[in-house]
């Protein structure tokens, strides 16, 4: 039975590394996968497949794109349900939203250490780890001067072996509706 999955990419269209979502898109329909769409700039993409092995499908893809792009583009695959239960978690809950907040969620490739004690603070007060499960976690941007001050996803220890890429809360909210439509 086929899976509708979305692919959070990391490192597309950022730092000179562009390519149109008509390629990105081209690029997952020549591995074979079907019904692909994508939605906005940011590298997300929306397919469906038979393939059940998701570590395997995910190296697939982020071999192909390394070949086609020239570059390394780490791909984190969830299904739509997955992250529908993360959305219907509400996972900043209690957190008040002022306009010098920004929620975002970092989608993990790898768990978390164990050591990993939340709630977890950046030291010049840029971001809050406010929670986290096994393919996310739940960070709170502090903006200074209408600025973001640092990457959620590089707000991990050394000892994290994964990557992550980050998507603003409300986006992950559309990013689920458009995967749904």
């Amino acid at each position: 039975m086929a899976q509708t999955y979305i692919a959070f990419l990391r490192a597309i269209n950022v730092g000179g590394r562009t390519v149109t979502m008509e390629r990105l898109r081209g690029h997952f329909t020549e591995l074979g996968l079907r019904e692909v769409r994508s939605y906005i700039q940011s590298g997300n993409v929306f397919f469906s497949t038979e393939e059940g092995d998701r570590a395997a499908l995910t190296a697939r893809i982020e071999q192909h794109l390394a070949a086609a792009l020239g570059y390394q583009v780490p791909v984190m695959l969830r299904t739509v349900d997955e992250v529908a239960e993360l959305v219907a978690a509400d996972p900043f809950a209690g957190v008040e939203v002022t306009p010098e907040l920004r929620l975002c969620v970092v989608f993990l490739s790898e768990p978390l250490p164990e050591e990993f004690v939340l709630p977890l603070r950046d030291p010049k007060g840029d971001w809050e780890i406010v929670g986290a499960v096994p393919g996310a976690a739940f960070v709170v941007m502090h903006l200074r001067k209408g600025r973001l001050g640092g990457n959620p996803a590089t707000a991990f220890p050394k000892s994290y072996r994964g990557q992550g890429t980050s998507r603003f809360f409300h986006t992950t909210v559309k990013i689920l509706n458009a995967a749904r439509k």
